[in-house]
C-alpha cells in the first residue's frame, strides 16, 4: 500500500514529464477523508483536494489527482480533510487575562471592566491577539470574528500570521482604552474600517458591546454607517438578565431583540453574539432580519447564564454558527473543543437523545459559521471556487481510533490538538503541528512576560474586584 501511494505521489510530481499534460496546481491532498460540507454533505473517501493559489480548484476521489502536478502534496493517508473552523465571537487579546477570576458572580462588572481599565494598551492587545493566533491555528481555526480594543493592533498581527479574521472595534458608553466615549469609540471604528476594507483576510467592522452598554441614538447611528461601509456589526446580544433588565426599563417591558428591532439596529450586518434569553417572537425577528447568531456554548454554561435555544432557531431558518467567547470565558479559542458540548448539552436541555447530532454540530462549526457572516459564497464547505481554508485531523491519534464514523469522531472524540494540518487562503500556516509563519516559542515567552506584569498589577494588589 505504501509502495502504491509512493507511486502515486510521485506520478503527480512528473506526469508533465510523462507526455501527460496534467493541470498545474500550488497543493494537492491526497488520500483523505474528505468532509465537503457541501450542500449534500458528500464524504469522498480517499479524497483528492486541488488548491491553486487561493482557491480550491477541484475536489474529487483518488483518480482526480493523476490530472493535476504541484510542487507540494500532502498525503495524509486517510486523515480527516475538512473545512476549516471558523470561530464567530471571541475576544483573541484576552488570552494574557485566562483563568483570572473565573467564578466571581456578576464578572464582566465587578472584574473585567475594572481590569481593562487598568490593563488594556496597545502592547496587551497585541501580546494577547498573537498568542490566540497560535492557538487557533493549531486548534483548526482558519477565522475568526473578534471585539476589543484598538483592533488595528490585533489586525497586523492576523495579517502578518496569514489567517482569516472579521474584527470590530468596540463601542461603549463609557470612557475605555483607546476613547473617551462612544462617539469617539464610533470615529475610531470608522478610520479602521477604511484602512482595512480592501484587505483580502482581513474584514473590518463595527463592534457595539451590547444594547444597554450604548444609547438608542449610538446603536442607530452605527446601523446606519455599516450599511453606507458595508461592514459588519457585533454585538453581545440577549446574554445577560442585567441586559434584560436595562432594556425592559428604557423600553416599557420589551426585549433587547424586540428593542433592536424597533429601533432599526437590525439588519443582515449583524452578527449576535449568544442569544441565550430569547422567545419565540425574538427568533421570528432573527430569521426576518437575517440575523448572523454565535452560539458560545461553553462560555454560557461556564458563567451559568443558561442554553440558548439553538435547535428552534435552527428548525426556523436562524444563520447558526459556533463561537468560544473570550478567552475569559470559556479558557478555549478553538471551537473544536466546542463540539463535544454542543453536542451534548442540547441532548440534556431538550431531553432527546437524538437531538444535534453530529453532522448538524459540525455543520454549525463550518458553514453554519459561514452562513452566520453572510460569508458562505466563499466559506465553509471544499467546493471548486471556495477559498481554501482548510484543516487535516489526525485519525490516528489514541482518542480518535477507531473511526466508524468521520462526524461522530470529531464531536465526541477529537480536540483541538488533533490537527495536524491548517491551510488559510491557500497558504500552510502548520504542518504536522509546526507553526510556519510565527516563532510560537517567542510568541509565548512575551505571553508569559505580560502574564508577570498582570501578577504583579493585579492578583497580588486584589483591586480588580470591586
Amino acid at each position: 500500500m505504501l509502495f502504491s501511494k509512493s507511486l502515486l505521489a510521485l506520478a503527480i510530481i512528473t506526469a508533465s514529464f510523462s507526455g501527460f499534460a496534467a493541470t498545474p496546481a500550488d497543493i494537492i491532498i491526497l488520500d483523505g477523508t474528505v468532509l465537503t460540507m457541501d450542500p449534500k454533505n458528500s464524504v469522498i473517501e480517499k479524497g483528492t483536494v486541488v488548491i491553486k493559489k487561493n482557491k480550491i480548484i477541484a475536489v474529487g476521489g483518488p483518480e482526480l489527482a493523476k490530472q493535476y502536478q504541484a510542487k507540494k502534496v500532502l498525503d495524509v493517508d486517510g486523515d480527516i480533510v475538512m473545512p476549516g473552523l471558523i470561530n464567530t465571537h471571541t475576544h483573541a487579546s484576552m488570552t494574557v487575562f485566562r483563568s483570572l477570576a473565573d467564578d466571581v458572580p456578576d464578572r464582566l462588572h465587578r472584574y473585567i471592566f475594572p481590569l481593562e481599565n487598568k490593563m488594556v494598551s496597545r502592547d496587551m492587545v497585541r501580546i494577547g491577539a498573537n498568542l490566540a493566533n497560535i492557538e487557533m491555528i493549531k486548534g483548526g481555526v482558519t477565522t475568526y470574528v473578534d471585539m476589543y480594543y484598538f483592533e488595528d493592533e490585533v489586525a497586523k498581527t492576523v495579517d502578518k500570521i496569514g489567517l482569516r479574521a472579521v474584527l470590530g472595534e468596540s463601542v461603549i458608553q463609557f470612557p475605555v482604552a483607546d476613547a473617551k466615549n462612544a462617539d469617539e469609540g464610533i470615529n475610531y471604528a470608522v478610520n479602521f474600517i477604511k484602512e482595512y476594507q480592501d484587505h483580502p483576510r482581513i474584514t473590518p467592522a463595527f463592534a457595539p458591546h451590547a444594547p444597554y452598554t450604548n444609547t438608542t441614538e449610538h446603536l442607530q447611528k452605527i446601523a446606519k454607517l455599516s450599511l453606507e461601509l458595508d461592514a459588519p456589526v457585533m454585538i453581545h446580544l440577549a446574554e445577560t438578565d442585567r441586559e434584560q433588565e436595562e432594556i425592559a426599563k428604557r423600553t416599557g417591558g420589551k426585549s433587547p431583540v424586540q428593542y433592536m428591532a424597533d429601533i432599526g439596529a437590525l439588519n443582515h450586518k449583524v452578527i449576535a453574539a449568544h442569544a441565550i434569553m430569547v422567545d419565540e417572537k425574538d427568533i421570528d425577528l432573527l430569521k426576518q432580519y437575517d440575523v448572523g447568531v454565535a452560539h458560545n456554548i461553553s462560555a454560557n454554561t461556564k458563567s451559568a447564564k443558561g442554553v440558548a435555544p439553538v435547535t428552534t432557531m435552527l428548525a426556523k431558518g436562524v444563520r447558526v454558527g459556533l463561537g468560544t467567547d473570550g478567552p475569559m470565558s470559556s479558557n478555549t479559542l478553538t471551537t473544536m473543543n466546542e463540539l463535544n458540548l454542543v453536542g451534548k448539552i442540547h441532548k440534556l436541555e431538550n431531553k432527546d437523545r437524538s437531538a444535534m447530532p453530529p453532522l448538524t454540530v459540525v455543520e454549525m462549526a463550518t458553514m453554519g459559521s459561514a452562513k452566520a457572516l453572510h460569508m458562505e459564497d466563499k466559506l465553509g464547505s471544499l467546493e471548486a471556487g471556495k477559498l481554501a481554508d482548510i484543516i487535516v485531523v489526525d485519525t490516528k491519534a489514541p482518542n480518535m481510533v477507531p473511526m466508524y464514523s468521520p462526524y461522530a469522531a470529531l464531536v465526541y472524540g477529537a480536540n483541538g490538538g488533533n490537527v495536524r494540518h491548517t491551510i488559510v487562503d491557500g497558504n500552510i500556516l502548520m504542518e504536522d503541528r509546526k507553526l510556519l509563519t510565527a516563532d510560537e516559542s517567542v510568541i509565548i515567552q512575551e505571553a508569559q512576560g505580560f502574564a508577570n506584569t498582570v501578577r504583579q498589577t493585579v492578583i497580588e494588589s486584589g483591586e480588580t474586584v470591586k
